[in-house]
């Protein structure tokens, strides 16, 4: 059994809109909803960043039943983890209060958000250190407990959380790789990632539990070529390859980079799905779901998510209904 979902995407609408995507994917039957955290887009052409706290409050009083995840958040660089740990902790009472489920997605991050402040971008060995201990500082002030902690990359002095939900949400962990897949299954409550990486077998064999959400990537038009101008022209980022989604600093770093990338390589690419066919859509579902995925939510490219939403409704959502 797959719970299904829908993608708000935060770098390309604002925040008004993602709050209505989100009550338009529980009429469509939607599971859930995720939605991005970004302090930039990571291309001007996208538009957007709302701060997704606040956008989540809206989401959370507009729909009835759909499950939420943010995926994911880096809560190590950019926000102190005291401050992440009180802000997920309102949101879980929010959607609790509605009998939602509220799913808190976590990783190390990329230097496009995370430089905001002026800190030094850590490697990935010293990142995934500190994901592990703000993950734990977390943890604690969930509890509703007065926390001190001085750990090696994190102080907290006397504080407590005096709005908590009554079950603390699952974390799941983001890996794209084989040391973070096995870290992900050490702490985390379920697994994360963009794409059906194979590594959420490496989760499932180190002894990683709960759910395991994967992101579908898709275009869709009417038309093929329609679908490919759009998807060049608003997300050609996907197509970066090895450690650049990770790296570079600006969404202007971003464009730059993504000349190299043409519209033939959106048309050939597996990670995108360009075709108007419903049914490559829902064999697209079914490959996340065959890798060991039990949560796939889907990322409609692109300003026009009503015909996304009209075709899904009547073709897709049902075969996982």
């Amino acid at each position: 059994m797959v719970e299904f979902g829908y993608t708000l995407s935060s770098e390309e609408h604002p925040p008004n809109d993602l709050v209505d995507h989100a009550v338009r994917a529980e009429s469509v039957g939607f599971d859930f909803v995720s939605i991005s955290d970004h302090f930039h887009p990571w291309i001007g052409e996208q538009g957007d960043a709302p701060f997704v706290w606040t956008t989540l409050g809206g989401v959370a009083r507009e729909t009835e039943r759909l499950d939420v995840g943010v995926g994911v958040t880096c809560p190590s660089v950019r926000v102190h983890p005291a401050i992440v740990a009180q802000a997920t902790a309102t949101v879980a009472d929010m959607f609790e209060d509605g009998g939602q489920q509220f799913y808190f997605g976590v990783g190390t991050g990329e230097n496009l958000n995370e430089h905001v402040l002026g800190d030094h971008w850590p490697t990935h060995r010293v990142r995934l250190e500190m994901l592990e201990e703000a993950v734990a500082v977390i943890r604690k002030l969930w509890s509703g407990e007065t926390v001190t902690h001085y750990g090696d990359h994190y102080t907290v002095e006397n504080a407590r959380l005096f709005t908590t939900p009554e079950e603390s949400p699952p974390i799941c962990v983001s890996a794209y790789g084989e040391r973070t897949a096995r870290k992900a299954a050490e702490i985390g409550d379920g697994f994360w990632s963009v794409g059906p990486q194979d590594v959420v077998e490496t989760f499932r064999d180190e002894g990683g539990e709960g759910p395991a959400f994967g992101q579908l990537t898709v275009c869709y038009a009417d038309d093929e070529d329609e679908a490919v101008e759009t998807a060049h022209r608003y997300w050609p980022n996907s197509l970066l390859p090895g450690q650049l989604a990770t790296e570079l600093e600006t969404p202007e770093l971003f464009e730059q980079a993504t000349e190299l990338v043409s519209k033939d390589d959106v048309r050939a690419a597996d990670s995108i799905v360009t075709d108007p066919d419903p049914q490559t859509h829902v064999d697209s579902v079914r490959e996340f779901v065959d890798a060991g995925y039990d949560h796939v939510y889907v990322h409609q490219i692109g300003p026009d998510q009503e015909a996304f939403f009209d075709v899904y409704e009547d073709h897709v959502v049902p075969e996982f209904a």
